[in-house]
């Protein structure tokens, strides 16, 4: 491993032009006129895969953007490691927050700043250098691997479950290993152990059947603008308890070891709160700060519209209003259950007068714990702990992976999730950027894992 390890740190100018390139690409998946640009992004990273020596390396065509895969299955009797990420990013607005152009990256400051670089490209691209390495230097791997690099996990993954289904034979492994999360801080590795799984709706509510002026309708009939916020302000209590009957049936609580571990993690919620320009929190009472990004439920309002928003005035009773709501989910919470809750209190609160329409948004994912249990969980705890210096921290992630949740109920393998993006990634904004030190030391990790995880 000594070999493999000098052989990473003197090839660190080229993977940083790796990078680099992989980055160039303008694969954003939600936009059309970036298909070719998608298809391009795929092509280079199963290029890649095939270069480094793995075998079976395939483009799958899908409904949407392809799948790739890449395989190295030459050690019998050794464990298969699944090895996920994803090649799609988010859109770039505002582009003019942008301190240097998304798709062109910029090294500043030991970090590299472009669009992916943290969500999900660089860290998917730290296990591919780490898998080249080894076969450039041994010409085998410790361990059996499949990659699986897909291209919508930004837009909810509609064709990757399928693909499972069709796939389980091919994709048959004893552990996922998925590189999407991130480090406490600098310099502390994280074994992430939960993920919340998220669901969206789209509500909507119907008054007259007309826009009406203001002055002749005004205090005669339901506004539905008024009556949206009146429902929406049902959803929760003064200190952000959820009321929603029902909601909280199905909620496993945290554990007190759990707990405990949040407990002992090196946190400060003025320091968290200020990084936002906030100075007060928000939320269920009962629970602290990080326990309720990871271990509780929520409802969100992501938007709210209605009627006339243009300068100026225009006295209008509008006719329809409309808002979208996410709600993040904790085991044992389902999408159905909860929609059906929401959906149902959102009726029963309404008055007469008002027609209320709630509609599920195509996507989103189950909810998902760490087996506490799982062996791997020890090979990762060695290999961060030599390549870092220092023990990793058990932490949650309040966002969703939903493809987690998917290994799990399609493929039934258990998955480790460990990640090597900062707090100050800014993954999804402006100025999305991979700490380069983290980087080189994360992928030597990673093949500190691959050579403990044949034990």
């Amino acid at each position: 491993m000594h070999a493999i390890l000098e052989a990473l740190r003197a090839t660190r100018e080229t993977r940083l032009e790796e990078l680099s390139a992989w980055l160039r690409f303008p694969s954003i998946s939600s936009h059309p006129e970036h298909a070719s640009d998608m298809v391009r992004c795929a092509e280079w990273a199963a290029a890649f895969l095939e270069r480094a020596g793995l075998t079976s390396v395939q483009l799958h065509a899908t409904d949407g953007h392809p799948i790739v895969t890449g395989s190295w299955q030459q050690a019998p009797g050794r464990p298969t490691l699944l090895i996920y990420g994803h090649y799609d990013v988010q859109p770039v607005d505002p582009l003019e927050l942008w301190t240097t152009p998304p798709f062109e990256p910029s090294v500043r400051d030991a970090r590299i700043f472009a669009r992916g670089a943290a969500d999900d490209k660089g860290q998917i691209l730290m296990h591919m250098q780490a898998v080249a390495a080894i076969l450039r230097v041994t010409g085998r791997l410790p361990v059996n691997v499949i990659f699986l690099i897909e291209g919508e996990e930004e837009i909810g993954s509609p064709a990757l479950p399928p693909f499972l289904i069709r796939s389980q034979e091919a994709l048959r492994a004893d552990l996922a290993l998925v590189s999407d999360t991130g480090m406490w801080a600098e310099g502390i590795p994280s074994i992430t152990a939960g993920l919340r799984g998220l669901v969206a709706l789209e509500v909507e509510v119907t008054g007259p059947d007309r826009d009406l002026h203001s002055g002749s309708y005004g205090g005669a009939v339901a506004n539905p603008v008024e009556i949206l916020a009146r429902l929406l302000a049902t959803l929760k209590d003064d200190q952000g308890t959820i009321r929603v009957p029902g909601f909280f049936e199905d909620v496993r609580v945290p554990t007190p070891q759990e707990r405990d571990q949040v407990a002992r993690l090196p946190f400060d919620e003025a320091t968290f709160l200020g990084d936002i320009g906030l100075e007060h929190g928000w939320g269920e009472a009962g629970y602290a700060l990080l326990e309720r990004l990871w271990y509780r439920p929520t409802i969100e309002v992501n938007g709210l519209w209605g009627g006339y928003t243009g300068p100026g005035a225009k006295t209008v009773l509008p006719s329809k209003a409309q808002a979208k709501l996410s709600m993040r989910l904790v085991p044992d919470q389902t999408p159905e259950r909860v929609v059906a809750r929401v959906a149902d209190h959102l009726r029963a609160v309404a008055p007469a007068g008002v027609r209320v329409e709630v509609r599920p948004v195509p996507g989103g994912g189950l909810p998902w714990r760490l087996s506490p249990d799982l062996p791997a969980v020890t090979a990762a705890r060695r290999a961060l702990r030599e390549a870092f210096g220092r023990e990793p921290v058990i932490i949650g992630e309040g966002a969703s992976i939903p493809v987690v949740a998917d290994f799990d109920r399609i493929l039934d393998i258990k998955t480790l999730l460990v990640g090597f993006s900062l707090p100050d990634a800014r993954p999804h904004s402006p100025d999305e950027n991979l700490h380069l030190p983290s980087f080189e030391t994360g992928t030597e990790s990673l093949v500190r894992l691959l050579h403990y995880l044949a034990a």
